[in-house]
């Protein structure tokens, strides 16, 4: 059956208005991020919801959201481990890669063994107590981290100030205001709250040119959703863990 001169001017405006929506969602997303000169810290925070000991560590890096530093000077991350899935809860979160992430930082030597919830500050363990009374030491200069993001393309640039052969990027999606209600294992009949949580990461080299090492990478796939999203980046050299340079910021309208 035909359809109407009407009916096509109708589904027209309708089609136009839906991909001018879709468009205009897609643009939320653009963001443009860059660090100073000077290091930017990124803290990780190993942690379980199987762990009874991990709670208050998880609610105090919540409290970071309100620094006024937040992804200038500080870009913090939690990466969920799985090794405490066996007592009776598994953490939605967790994946055997981030415990592998935390492993390589004790066979690289820069932590002492595995344990949460355990804080790793610049590829470096972290014993401060997280009491506001923490500090948070500054980094030397080691080049400007900028980011385009668009959509679910990432666009790099690393200037270093020192000479480096091999970098790779780094970039994790971090969810915010999520929650659980355990059922088992050590934290059961809890509430837990979450922030920072990297719901998804990945990885590829960047290529050097002319003193700066650029590239381009996708946004993590990830199946978890969230309240709140940011992306969380840094440039490591690719035969170890320690980062050189992070860049964090919001995703608004992701």
């Amino acid at each position: 059956m035909g359809m109407r001169a009407g009916s096509v001017t109708r589904n027209a405006i309708v089609t136009g208005g839906l991909l001018l929506f879709l468009a205009q969602a897609v643009m939320a997303t653009d963001v443009h991020l860059r660090s100073a000169e000077s290091q930017t810290g990124l803290l990780e925070l190993y942690t379980s919801e199987g762990c009874s000991s991990c709670p208050p560590a998880d609610r105090w890096l919540s409290t970071l959201k309100a620094r006024q530093d937040l992804w200038r000077r500080l870009v913090p991350v939690a990466f969920h481990v799985d090794y405490w899935d066996y007592i009776g809860w598994k953490d939605r979160f967790a994946s055997p890669a981030y415990s592998g992430r935390q492993q390589r930082y004790v066979a690289e030597r820069s932590v002492r063994t595995v344990y949460t919830p355990a804080f790793v500050y610049n590829g470096n363990e972290w014993r401060n107590r997280f009491d506001g009374s923490e500090k948070f030491p500054g980094g030397a200069n080691t080049g400007a981290l900028e980011m385009d993001v668009k959509a679910r393309s990432v666009e790099v640039r690393f200037r270093p100030i020192a000479q480096l052969e091999e970098v790779q990027i780094n970039v994790a999606l971090l969810g915010f205001d999520l929650t659980s209600q355990i059922g088992a294992g050590e934290n059961a009949g809890r509430e837990l709250r979450h922030d920072f949580v990297v719901l998804g990461m990945t990885h590829k080299p960047l290529q050097l040119k002319n003193g700066s090492f650029t590239g381009n990478i996708e946004l993590p796939e990830t199946t978890m959703k969230a309240p709140r999203h940011a992306i969380a980046a840094w440039v490591s050299d690719t035969r170890r863990q320690t980062p050189l340079q992070a860049v964090g910021g919001w995703l608004p309208g992701y």
